[in-house]
């Protein structure tokens, strides 16, 4: 049975009824097996059965059979201690999604390219890793790149910053006890009360900073693009410090946010 005991499976026998909340006209057992997709993701792509089913709110028995047929197509693993943790076939999945994601986004950060003068950037959290998926550049001729496919911790940019304040702080707390904080520049914060303070500034204002924390001389603002319970990207500007520092932050904060929100309808978010 995939590692499962009999008394597990036999715990909280399916109900045949809808959840509460669960959207009329769609289809019960994908609805179901996409929670338990976003349960593992939400627990930095593993977890336990216990915890599986205290994120989804779902019956040991219909989980065991979800994961029955994931774990047949590819879509999730377990692991030598029975803990489950997505699968490779994700990877095509999220790479092709990216990739689309990525070209869609492009007159988005034209829009901040446009509104700030500095290059944008759209990034994402994958696992535990920043990776920027698109990047409009700045027309001038001193100008930032980050490049598209770069991975980076997120705990020392403005991206991972908003990314990491739309998750709660025991969420960030796990995060950042998996990867460290490694110091980047004289700049960046390492350790987690402080870390934990910033995410709530970013929470209050709306909007994150990397004042150098990741490469001296460099500045970004980012906001969050969400689906409307959860951020799921982030977008950018960055340039040099001097430049970002002549800028109106809360003017431009504004107008990003303006560009993330319609970038986010266009999605369907």
């Amino acid at each position: 049975m995939n590692g499962l005991t009999s008394a597990e499976v036999a715990v909280n026998a399916e109900s045949p009824r809808r959840r509460p909340g669960e959207p009329a006209g769609t289809v019960q057992s994908v609805d179901r097996a996409l929670d338990v997709l976003e349960a593992l993701a939400e627990r930095g792509g593993e977890a336990g059965l216990s915890e599986i089913a205290a994120g989804t709110g779902l019956p040991y028995g219909t989980i065991h059979r979800l994961l029955r047929t994931l774990l047949s197509r590819g879509y999730v693993r377990q692991e030598s201690d029975r803990r489950y943790a997505l699968g490779g076939a994700l990877v095509r999945l999220g790479g092709v999604a990216e990739r689309m994601v990525g070209t869609r986004a492009q007159p988005y950060l034209a829009k901040m390219v446009e509104l700030s003068g500095e290059t944008a950037n759209l990034a994402v959290l994958e696992g535990d890793f920043v990776v920027y998926v698109a990047q409009a550049p700045s027309p001038r001729r001193l100008r930032m790149f980050a490049e598209v496919g770069r991975r980076v911790l997120p705990h020392s940019t403005a991206v991972g910053k908003v990314l990491m304040a739309g998750r709660t702080d025991a969420e960030v707390a796990s995060l950042i006890g998996r990867t460290g904080m490694p110091r980047r520049t004289a700049n960046t914060i390492t350790d987690l009360t402080g870390m934990l303070a910033e995410l709530e500034r970013v929470r209050a204002r709306g909007y994150a900073l990397d004042l150098g924390e990741e490469e001296l001389g460099v500045h970004c603002l980012a906001v969050g693009v969400g689906d409307g319970a959860r951020v799921i990207a982030a977008m950018s500007v960055s340039g040099p410090s001097e430049r970002i520092d002549a800028l109106d932050r809360e003017d431009l904060a504004e107008g990003m946010r303006k560009i993330a929100d319609d970038f986010g309808s266009a999605l369907g978010l």
